[in-house]
């Protein structure tokens, strides 16, 4: 993250809000032949997550009935999942997403990554109690079972939500950066549990040191010499990591672009990154895209998506004539 710098999320709790109003509202336009998609997106993405949860259970109460089960009869394809992620607390929707990783024939590594790569300690700890919770399932134990190696070291680390936090130590960082160049040259097994450990357990203010340090050392960005060094999932983690670590928003938008031009409009992740940060940082990561990338997030999806589904991206995103 930039020094000091503020982030900013892009959809905000309405004003005047009235949970009895949006409840019948949304039962109306689930009612009928035509399901009115346009007042679903008027009312569910332009209320904030807290907002949504009392819609649902005002919902619960008048109707007898369970919205998101409501919304996932009612509706279909892309347009779905995104009226249905909105309605969940976003621990809910952490697990629900690595459920859906990890379950089936294969596993969706990118999606392992992203999410427990860039999570705060809290949001592992409330990610795990919900996974639990609704799946009756041990993350861990998933997480072991459908992973192996460094990268499954390194994901059962990350996921104990351990991070120290706060303080630094300057002399410290700069034998953690031999530590981090040697693993790059050696690449033993030993090696590559100390450059895990250091990146999954260190704060990011003393990961910020270390980086500088390492730079200064070997002449080389971190992320250029574990891409030279390590390849595969294990490369794609530690990369992750570094990227958060260094600026959070860029990294959400690298993802996006990539997951938007280099996958054919890789549909999952685009809905999962715009509906994780949403209230978070999703306006700095649209500002760290047009930086990067030169067009806006708002005009790729444009480009990109269509119908319902499109219109409903667009409103999470919140871009407007300006954005193009």
């Amino acid at each position: 993250m930039f020094c000091g710098e503020y982030v900013q999320g892009t959809i905000f709790p309405a004003p005047n809000f009235n949970p009895m109003m949006d409840a019948q509202v949304i039962d109306g336009a689930l009612q009928g032949f035509e399901c009115n998609k346009d007042l679903l997106i008027d009312i569910l993405t332009q209320r904030s997550n807290a907002q949504r949860q009392m819609i649902a259970g005002t919902y619960q109460s008048m109707y007898g009935r369970d919205l998101i089960a409501d919304l996932k009869e009612q509706l279909s394809s892309h347009f779905k999942e995104v009226m249905v992620g909105l309605m969940y607390p976003p621990p809910s929707y952490d697990a629900h997403e690595l459920w859906h990783a990890m379950k089936g024939a294969g596993t969706d590594e990118n999606c392992l990554i992203e999410i427990l790569a860039s999570r705060t300690n809290g949001e592992i700890f409330q990610m795990r109690e919900a996974y639990c919770l609704q799946y009756s399932n041990n993350l861990q134990e998933d997480i072991y079972s459908e992973t192996s190696g460094h990268f499954r070291d390194t994901l059962m680390n990350l996921v104990q939500g351990n991070r120290e936090e706060g303080y630094t130590d300057p002399a410290m960082a700069a034998q953690d950066a031999m530590v981090l160049w040697e693993a790059c040259q050696q690449k033993t097994g030993e090696h590559k549990t100390m450059l895990q450990m250091i990146l999954c357990n260190k704060s990011y203010p003393q990961l910020w040191l270390i980086f500088q340090e390492f730079q200064t050392i070997s002449g080389q960005d971190l992320v250029d010499t574990i891409s030279d060094c390590y390849d595969g999932y294990f490369q794609e983690l530690l990369i992750a990591i570094v990227r958060c670590v260094q600026d959070k928003p860029s990294y959400f938008a690298y993802k996006l672009y990539r997951a938007i031009h280099d996958f054919g409009f890789h549909n999952k992740t685009v809905i999962r990154i715009l509906i994780a940060r949403s209230e978070i940082d999703l306006m700095t990561i649209r500002k760290r895209y047009k930086e990067r990338f030169g067009k806006s997030l708002f005009h790729d999806i444009k480009s990109f998506a269509s119908g319902h589904y499109k219109k409903a991206l667009l409103a999470i995103c919140a871009g407007d004539v300006e954005d193009y």
